[in-house]
């Protein structure tokens, strides 16, 4: 709405193709995306689609970037997550840990919180702390009967840390958690499953 029409049909033209090429190439999705950065960099919107195709590519630094002055500008999205998830990824484990202490972690709820939890474990992982990433994976508990995306990965996740910690049998059992949960066959589980049977 702030954009004159000509630039608005130029960004909404971009930023709809970087959507669609998101999954497929997110090389391309990420110069969409760029692009129409160059014509409203003043947009919030538009600074979380260039995080979000950066993140896509794993340029964690330009993500990082992009997510922390879409949030300046006032963005509203549950950005948290794939911030610290950024933060892993530019080797500092222990400022994703640090982000799930704060007040914005406490409001998160459903799926996000469930992301955040993903990533803190992975960073206590990353950091050796398997017990720890255990610990953050398992509270609240795991409802097993969940299905869809967020479900599966949070399962795919605590099965892999029970296998760092040697717990195959109970690796397994939630390896065929995840496996059920994962309805669009998003994750390897059933060749973690092979290997573990």
């Amino acid at each position: 709405m702030t954009l004159d029409k000509t630039t608005a049909d130029y960004v909404a033209k971009h930023l709809v193709a970087a959507g669609d090429l998101l999954d497929e190439d997110p090389e391309l999705a990420l110069k969409h995306a760029q692009a129409a950065r160059t014509r409203s960099g003043r947009i919030a919107a538009v600074r979380e689609a260039v995080g979000i195709a950066a993140y896509h590519c794993g340029d964690w630094a330009q993500a990082l970037s992009e997510f922390r002055t879409a949030r300046r500008m006032g963005s509203k999205s549950p950005l948290l997550a794939l911030i610290a998830d950024c933060e892993r990824g530019v080797g500092r484990p222990q400022r994703a840990i640090d982000l799930s202490h704060t007040p914005e972690a406490e409001e998160l709820t459903g799926d996000d919180a469930d992301e955040l939890r993903i990533v803190v474990a992975g960073a206590r992982s990353d950091l050796g702390q398997h017990e720890q990433a255990l610990a953050v994976l398992s509270s609240p508990p795991l409802d097993p009967e969940r299905t869809g995306l967020t479900a599966t990965r949070l399962f795919y996740a605590y099965a892999d840390t029970l296998l760092a910690l040697g717990r195959n049998d109970e690796a397994l059992q939630w390896f065929i958690n995840a496996e059920a949960a994962d309805v669009d066959g998003v994750t390897d589980a059933d060749e973690r499953i092979t290997e573990l049977s």
